[in-house]
């Protein structure tokens, strides 16, 4: 009977989210060595990456192809040891030079020859002008002669293990940017545990001996469909076109479960309560540090009540309407990488 199908009856995990795609081994027990960058830098099979002010780096000429819809596209790598050779004894002062090197991780660990990854974060080196305590060329070919590009322009054209680099470059060195000072105590922090953690200048400060790691920022976004299998897309305030539509999301607050979170965001900004409520996945979402946790749920009524302040409209659609509503230009799909574009292909049955 049609009154007894459930409209998550078919629900399924998200199989790709272009952001959690990266197979790195972290190995993450090797960042406290202090020599751990020397040592992989010295080895010829190691590759360097840079990353500035959020943006990676490609070779000169393909940040034209961002917006191309078929392309290609590679972050741009020179040897470790061409590094390592520039930098020397400076390789680890950051202050001093502006520069903070990333232990990505490896690939091939266990084998005879792994190939580590190390990311170059210079915007502090770019701050200085590209000059200041170290004047290289690999580093002023880095600046001048590469092209910039966003993680959001990159990533749909990147290969799954580059886009899983760049995202954890970028996420590392926006933390370090917006986090320049302890927390506890207001001093001066300096890079710690291979890039991947901080430690208070100040000596006598708590977070001088267990260091300050970055903090994520958990978010939920949720599909919500009825008992006709409508899907309901919302246009919010802040989105400046006015055919962006997209699917329900927000921050977890303090104290609150993910799926609290979901049924409350949903409650405030549509007036819906939901039902069942399934995972579909999660995605890193470094703008500057969320991780977007995925739910499809139904909704216990149709009513709709936006709230007028961050949700200006919300409707539910059938495939039909949501394809009319896409050839006459009324709404537009979310971008390629986020979360959104993937749970709303999952419900239409189709790549869009």
């Amino acid at each position: 009977m049609a009154a007894s199908f459930s409209s998550l009856a078919l629900t399924q995990m998200l199989p790709f989210l272009p952001l959690a795609q990266g197979d790195i081994d972290y190995q993450a027990e090797r960042r406290s060595d202090p020599s751990l960058i020397a040592d992989v830098l010295s080895r010829p099979s190691t590759t360097v990456i840079f990353v500035r002010d959020g943006l990676v780096a490609v070779p000169d000429g393909q940040a034209a192809r961002v917006d191309f819809e078929t392309t290609k596209m590679r972050l741009a790598t020179v040897p470790g040891q061409y590094v390592l050779r520039e930098l020397g004894d400076k390789l680890g002062d950051c202050e001093e030079t502006g520069i903070i090197p990333i232990f990505l991780g490896s690939y091939g660990v266990g084998s005879e020859h792994p190939q580590a990854v190390v990311a170059l974060d210079v915007s502090g080196f770019a701050q200085k002008g590209g000059g200041g305590a170290v004047q290289t060329q690999v580093l002023g070919r880095a600046l001048q002669r590469f092209d910039w590009v966003s993680l959001m322009g990159f990533a749909p054209h990147a290969s799954a293990r580059e886009a899983g680099e760049a995202t954890t470059a970028v996420a590392l060195s926006r933390w370090h940017d917006n986090q320049r000072y302890c927390p506890c105590c207001g001093c001066p922090v300096r890079p710690a545990m291979a890039g991947w953690a901080q430690q208070c200048g100040n000596a006598d400060c708590k977070a001088h001996e267990s260091l300050l790691f970055a903090r994520i920022e958990p978010a939920v976004i949720v599909s919500i469909v009825d008992g006709h299998d409508r899907l309901l897309l919302q246009h919010n305030k802040a989105w400046k076109d006015p055919s962006h539509y997209s699917v329900c999301a927000g921050f977890v607050e303090a104290g609150e479960s993910l799926e609290h979170a979901a049924r409350r965001e949903a409650a405030e900004e549509t007036g819906l309560a939901l039902g069942e409520v399934r995972y579909l996945g999660s995605q890193p979402w470094p703008f500057p540090g969320s991780l977007m946790v995925a739910f499809k749920a139904r909704a216990l009524g149709t009513d709709v009540k936006v709230d007028g302040c961050e949700t200006l409209d919300a409707r539910f659609l059938t495939r039909d309407e949501f394809t009319e509503a896409l050839a006459q230009g009324t709404m537009a799909a979310p971008g390629k990488v986020t979360v959104a574009r993937y749970m709303i292909e999952e419900w239409y049955g189709r790549e869009l």
